[in-house]
This record gives structure tokens, C-alpha cells and sequence, in this order.
């Protein structure tokens, strides 16, 4: 048995923009978190929809790293460790 993305069928660029999305996506969520928010409340923020956030959180195919990352910001991470985890996912 191979990794998930010789299972998938995925070419490192697809894999890379994956892990990405995932590492994003945790990292949203952890945030959320950790400021005591509802994903009602994100909502709010992001002027979008609590399922929409939800689907954020899982990494969903349907949601856009832009839309992502515009949600990061707006919880108050800085553009710079978004940089990182950008790098980190490509290197």
C-alpha cells in the first residue's frame, strides 16, 4: 500500500495545494478556537455562512484557499505566519 496520493493519483503540485488547504484549514479551526468563537460568529466576520465555515474547516473541495485565508486574517493572524504555513506546504 502506497500514500494517499499514489492511491489518489496525485501529481506532487496537486498534493502540495492539498496540504495546503488542510494545513489552512486546521489552522483556522485552532484559531477559532482559541478565540472563543462560534463558527456562527466567523460567519459573521467573513460575512459568509456558518455551514460555509464548517466546510472551511474540513478543508472542503468546494471552499477557496482565498476564501480561507481572507477568514485567517480576519481572526488576526498576520499575513506573515500565512506565508509560512504557504511555504511550509511547498517546500
Amino acid at each position: 500500500m502506497g500514500t494517499a496520493a499514489e492511491l489518489l493519483g496525485l501529481g506532487p503540485a496537486e498534493e502540495a495545494y492539498i496540504e495546503l488547504k488542510v494545513r489552512l484549514a486546521v489552522e483556522l479551526a485552532a484559531r477559532r478556537q482559541k478565540l472563543g468563537l462560534s463558527q456562527k460568529a466567523v460567519a459573521e466576520r467573513v460575512r459568509s455562512s456558518q455551514s460555509r465555515i464548517a466546510r472551511m474547516e474540513a478543508a472542503d473541495s468546494s471552499v477557496s484557499l482565498d476564501l480561507i485565508i481572507r477568514s485567517l486574517l480576519a481572526l488576526g493572524i498576520a499575513p506573515k505566519p500565512i506565508r509560512g504555513m504557504v511555504e511550509r506546504s511547498i517546500s
